[in-house]
């Protein structure tokens, strides 16, 4: 694959966290912006981070956009709410039309996209829409030797909002350990041999590792590239505040990247 791909997951209805992070993108200059799911769920504007989606080369399928479209399953309180009231705001859009192509477009989202050795899904690539893969994962050797044995070379993967980068050797590297990047052809195995790696490029609008910048990708003709984007959360705090389906915990834990 060349070129070079912005790659965004885990949107989660956050229209001030997506346009801080497209106004990054601009800056770097891409050839193509792919989206590995969850582009609803949880925030307070999915139509309109649905339309922003739409323009993408891609978008795989996530528990969430799956959710909007069927009952959810293994939700909390507050997120079942927050997924029926999505399903509510993306049914009743300003005209049929517009909620008819939407609801379209989340049907025939993908589960996986492969191009070549590098494959694409929001879980893993066992379960691409719902299978979780975390850090201490690399504990459980069982669990990720089958996961390699589904990957040619890359799988980029979100869900967790976890960013990082899996190596077939059990490894996890954080993005603060590779500020200039990572490249798996200039790294090998502990053992020698070529690495396969799992990269999750962590999450636009719901961070989960302490830090409340969104994050995403840059894969540049094969080297990886983590980027950070502060956005203006009070702004998507405020919009969740006002809708009394959203339970406001949604809006003030993007204050702390958890």
């Amino acid at each position: 694959m060349t070129g070079k791909t912005a790659i965004v997951s885990d949107i989660h209805g956050n229209q001030a966290a997506l346009a801080a992070v497209l106004e990054d993108i601009d800056t770097v200059g891409v050839d193509r912006i792919v989206c590995l799911g969850d582009i609803v769920g949880y925030g307070p504007h999915p139509r309109e981070c649905l339309d922003r989606a739409m323009e993408f080369e891609f978008c795989v399928l996530g528990n969430h956009d799956s959710s909007a479209l069927f009952d959810p399953g293994g939700f909390n309180r507050s997120a079942e709410k927050a997924i029926f009231w999505t399903r509510q705001r993306l049914e009743n859009g300003e005209s049929p039309e517009a909620a008819r192509r939407r609801m379209d477009y989340l049907c025939k989202m993908p589960r996986m996209v492969q191009e070549d050795d590098v494959m694409f899904v929001h879980g893993s690539p066992r379960g691409p829409t719902n299978e979780y893969v975390f850090p201490e994962d690399t504990q459980n050797s069982k669990k990720m030797t089958k996961l390699f044995s589904l990957v040619k070379r890359l799988c980029f993967q979100g869900h967790t909002h976890v960013p990082g980068v899996f190596t077939n050797d059990l490894r996890f590297i954080r993005p603060d350990d590779i500020p200039d990047g990572f490249d798996p052809r200039e790294a090998s195995s502990i053992g020698g041999a070529e690495l396969h790696c799992m990269i999750n490029v962590g999450s636009v609008g719901q961070p989960r590792d302490g830090d409340a910048r969104s994050c995403y990708v840059i894969l540049d003709d094969g080297r990886i590239h983590f980027r950070r984007v502060q956005y203006d959360i009070e702004e998507t705090v405020r919009a969740v505040e006002a809708e009394a389906e959203l339970d406001n915990m949604l809006g003030y834990r993007l204050r702390e990247g958890r």
